[in-house]
């Protein structure tokens, strides 16, 4: 299906009325739906009468738990793609508040069993320590205590053992002091614990590397069917199978490349160490 400007108040109409359809097939009530995706009852009413436009992660989530068949995923998904752009913006974020997000990607962690994240630039909130959250907030005009606190929540992920987590991290992305030094050095230690735990792998590559790609943006991969990439204005979020392909060999390449366990915790500690206690 191909992009048409003039269709997307169609579209829209038809993927309210898409969904509405295919629960009612599946004989799962709002109720029921709503909980599966991590979303209230009342957004997915909205999404039903087409008073809200799903992005693409409400709609991959809300395919994933009515087990659409392969031709009806493709389907919702080109309709989706016409009624909503695939990228998603900072600004519009801060409007609908950062706890919407965190709300989205705690459903997009439930659903995944695999999780990949490449980090060229800072540690992710899944790995990060209150001060580090906190202070990566400063330029968003959002309630900070109460992100912080939401962020802290959804790292009870990592303890779940049915799923798998690898985290890379380039030297940039692990020393980028963005709080004190006696702050990122306790920062840097919070990896080194959590490297220990047996479901997450947290791998590092250090500056003088050398590897033919270069760490271009931040990216995520979640299972073979999902993969977001951040830029400074927003995120873009890819569902085309080829997409998702090549980053999860791109993410293969610089895993290959990369320092894991005790050689990881060694260079940890190192970094670590360089910052007054």
């Amino acid at each position: 299906m191909t992009f048409d400007p003039n269709r997307i108040d169609q579209s829209k109409a038809d993927l309210a009325r898409t969904i509405r359809e295919m629960r009612r097939r599946a004989n799962r009530t709002q109720v029921w739906l709503a909980r599966r995706c991590n979303i209230s009852q009342t957004k997915l009413s909205n999404i039903e009468t087409g008073r809200v436009t799903p992005n693409l992660i409400d709609v991959d989530l809300i395919l994933r738990a009515l087990q659409a068949p392969p031709e009806v995923v493709a389907e919702v998904t080109s309709l989706t793609r016409l009624a909503n752009t695939e990228w998603q913006s900072k600004r519009s974020s801060w409007r609908r508040g950062l706890d919407k997000r965190q709300q989205e990607l705690a459903g997009l962690e439930a659903s995944a069993r695999r999780l990949q994240y490449f980090l060229p630039s800072m540690v992710t909130g899944l790995l990060a320590t209150p001060e580090y959250i906190a202070a990566s907030l400063t330029h968003c005009p959002v309630d900070t205590a109460g992100t912080v606190a939401r962020k802290l929540a959804r790292q009870a992920v990592l303890c779940d053992s049915t799923k798998q987590f690898t985290f890379l991290l380039t030297e940039q992305a692990a020393r980028w002091s963005i709080v004190p030094a006696t702050m990122m050095a306790a920062q840097l230690d919070r990896l080194v614990s959590l490297s220990h735990l047996p479901n997450v792998r947290i791998g590092v590559l250090p500056l003088g590397t050398q590897l033919s790609r270069g760490p271009m943006n931040t990216f995520t991969i979640y299972d073979e069917r999902l993969t977001t990439a951040e830029t400074f204005t927003g995120r873009i979020v890819f569902l085309d199978p080829r997409d998702v392909s090549e980053y999860i060999d791109l993410f293969a390449l610089f895993e290959r490349h990369a320092l894991f366990d005790d050689a990881a915790r060694e260079q940890l500690t190192e970094w670590a160490a360089q910052h007054p206690r």
